[in-house]
């Protein structure tokens, strides 16, 4: 009869690792006992692999919770930030109004952030993805999260980047994350190490990746450290040793390195420092920058129908698109909207662009909407609104027919933007 155990063993160099011990009974034709073979197996591997399945485990029914509360908390932001940023076009700017103005729109993007952590816990929340420089994007966030601190980076970068395609605004994240945990490891200020690697994995890899390129991302510091009872857990939701903060930073890290079909992994000795490594997979696509260079509103003109079963959202979005020239109707659910977008269709006015909520209570959303919405006209103009989903609509909106997404809570220039670019789609 086998039987199996598992110890831990030592290296030579003293490193422990873990084994399975399979002991099988050697009988002679007789059937007496003559002895007994053991065949030892490191499982490191196996280990690493069932640690990090636990992980996504907690994240997922995490996330399940998190996902419900921050659908609503950014429908309730959507108001705010956009009653903030409309309110600002109406202030004088040198006056104390506009700055009291600035913090509160200040306030309500960190409270986006914070909701955006949420998010990455959830089934939904997809990376809306697309091909970016990690070069660029590691010194911005870098240069972010270090403002005002005692601490500086110093970049290394002896291979140039290969591309990656990812969300620039969930990797600003993370990046940020890893850099503010960095500085806040060196009280007194220091230097933090950021350098960048083309790697390879292939089968000689111990790590759960794919065969393939990557760019591996390296944030050192010269801090503290972490404890080694503590390695384990700091990517768990809600673990932290500081006084302040959420103890979500990290695990929503780890969360959106995953999603991205990467890994993220740390070393630490106490006293001496931390290093955290980022692997994202490359990409062979040319990179595609967006261009900032307008800073100004996208004013406009014709007819817009908003769907959304929030009144605050109906209300707000109504207010910013009046404001920058459109024609405004609005509808609670699906349905509604079809009949209407009919019926203007029919009496020779119709809409221009329509903007749908993907969930809605009690009604038709989004998804099932555009179907209705393009069997009647296949031309129409829509995008997608929401502050969350479980279907990976918001990332791959192309692939459902819609023209365009907006994530909720937008300012007015972000709504500006987005309809624009839509009304003038050939």
């Amino acid at each position: 009869m086998l039987s199996q155990f598992e110890f831990r063993m030592r290296h030579k160099d003293g490193t422990v690792f873990p084994t399975e011990h399979s002991v099988i009974p050697l009988d002679n034709a007789d059937g007496k006992r003559i002895g007994w073979v053991s065949v030892v197996k490191d499982i490191t591997g196996r280990k690493q692999a069932e640690k990090e399945l636990l992980k996504s485990q907690k994240l997922e029914s995490l996330g399940i919770l998190a996902g419900g509360i921050a659908h609503d908390f950014n429908n309730l932001l959507t108001g705010i930030l956009g009653n903030i940023s409309l309110v600002k076009y109406y202030t004088d700017p040198g006056s104390e109004s506009y700055e009291r103005l600035l913090e509160a729109e200040k306030a309500s993007i960190y409270a986006r952030e914070l909701t955006q952590q949420l998010l990455t816990f959830s089934r939904g929340g997809a990376p809306v993805k697309r091909t970016i420089s990690i070069r660029r994007l590691t010194k911005e966030s870098a240069g972010l999260a270090l403002s005002g601190s005692k601490s500086r980076c110093e970049f290394f970068f002896p291979d140039d980047p290969l591309p990656v395609e990812a969300d620039e605004g969930q990797i600003n994240q993370v990046i940020s994350n890893l850099i503010i945990n960095a500085d806040h490891a060196m009280p007194e200020g220091g230097v933090i190490k950021v350098s960048t690697e083309n790697v390879t994995v292939d089968e000689g890899w111990n790590i759960p990746l794919k065969k393939g390129k990557y760019v591996k991302i390296s944030i050192t510091d010269n801090g503290i450290g972490i404890p080694r009872e503590h390695l384990q857990k700091i990517f768990d939701p809600y673990f932290t040793t500081k006084e302040t903060g959420s103890g979500l930073g990290l695990a929503s890290s780890y969360s959106i390195i995953t999603k991205h079909g990467g890994y993220i992994c740390v070393n630490s000795e106490l006293g001496i420092g931390t290093t955290f490594d980022i692997y994202l997979p490359a990409s062979e696509k040319k990179i595609v920058e967006m261009d900032n260079s307008n800073k100004d509103l996208f004013v406009g003109n014709g007819r817009v129908l908003i769907m959304d079963d929030e009144k605050i959202v109906r209300d707000i979005a109504g207010k910013m698109l009046s404001h920058l020239g459109y024609d405004v109707a609005v509808t609670r659910e699906g349905m509604e909207a079809i009949d209407l977008y009919k019926k203007a269709k029919e009496a020779g006015k119709p809409f221009d662009v329509v903007i749908m909520d993907l969930t809605i209570q009690g009604g038709m959303g989004g998804k099932e909407a555009i179907k209705e919405l393009l069997g009647i006209d296949p031309e129409a103009k829509v995008i997608v609104s929401s502050g969350y989903s479980n279907d990976p609509i918001m990332a791959d909106f192309k692939e459902y027919g819609f023209k365009g997404v907006v994530a909720k809570p937008y300012k007015l220039k972000e709504l500006s933007e987005v309809v624009h670019k839509v009304t003038n789609f050939p």
